[in-house]
């Protein structure tokens, strides 16, 4: 285990945490101005395409790093047959779900059941696919809809707060079924699919359109909310949620639904809205139909 890792075991995460949400939320005019302008410079962000591309303007930190997009700036694949990217970002893993088993890394996987946190819910996912996007400081930190869907339930998982850089993800055991966590789950008339939000070291914040701030406070136990009846439904392409800083998002989907693209390759650069796989054929007719 190297030194790093071995610190991340160690670390008070949840403690570093705190810290860092308090600090990424301090108004104090000099201070914000530093963090935004490091960033800014560190990882080449472009403003230009922000909604409001002055830096001064945002009243904190977090404002910033999550800042909303000028309209059309991420334009959404048109075939209505293709599931798009849920976030910006590097492409961590994808493709096949062998089983119950999803690839972390080399030589690393997990279980479909881990990450949901729901042995019963983890049966229609056998064999399916799998996405894992992760997303660095520089990118635009809002979630969006891989396909068009009604919110179904979301079960808060605690966990850790392991980072989820690819020294961590390479060298820390089921990372993504440890760390604390959101599994949104989603249905239309094509049938389920799940947006895992994935929380992490320093960037553990989680929000959603439908509820707000979900994360922190942190779970002590499993928690699940009910919004069948709702009527909460999400276009394709639409915003569902977004990470205060950054961290991981995971899309899985049934067998009979689709599969992501095989040119998929890790540490490949993805941006919202892109083509990332195919409905199968049969799913493909129905897809513009109500739900």
């Amino acid at each position: 285990m190297s030194l790093a890792v071995l610190l991340q075991h160690i670390a008070p995460q949840k403690f570093l945490s705190w810290v860092v949400r308090r600090a990424t939320r301090w108004t104090f005019a000099p201070w914000k101005n530093f963090l935004i302008g490091r960033i800014v410079r560190s990882y080449r962000v472009d403003l230009d395409e922000a909604d409001n591309p002055d830096p001064a303007a945002y009243p904190h930190f977090n404002a910033f790093f999550t800042r909303a997009l000028k309209p059309g700036a991420r334009p959404l694949a048109a075939d209505p047959g293709t599931i798009l990217c849920p976030a910006d970002g590097r492409v961590s893993q994808s493709g096949a779900i062998s089983g119950d088993r999803i690839l972390q890394a080399k030589g690393r996987d997990y279980t479909v059941a881990e990450l949901l946190g729901d042995a019963g819910a983890a049966t229609v996912y056998a064999d399916g696919a799998f996405l894992t996007v992760y997303l660095s400081p520089r990118d635009y930190h809002r979630v969006h809809m891989p396909l068009d869907g009604e919110l179904v339930e979301t079960v808060h998982v605690p966990g850790r707060l392991f980072s989820v850089a690819a020294l961590a993800v390479e060298g820390i055991d089921r990372l993504f079924a440890r760390n604390e966590r959101l599994v949104c789950h989603f249905r239309n008339e094509r049938g389920p699919f799940v947006v895992v939000l994935v929380g992490a070291m320093l960037v553990s914040g989680i929000e959603t359109v439908w509820r707000g701030v979900e994360v922190p406070p942190y779970a002590s136990a499993i928690t699940r909310r009910d919004y069948r009846g709702r009527g909460i439904r999400l276009a394709r392409g639409a915003e569902m949620g977004r990470f205060n800083m950054g961290s991981t998002a995971i899309v899985l989907l049934p067998a009979a639904l689709g599969r992501f693209s095989a040119e998929l390759l890790p540490e490949q650069a993805v941006r919202v809205g892109e083509a990332v796989g195919r409905l199968d054929a049969s799913q493909i007719m129905t897809f513009g139909d109500k739900m």
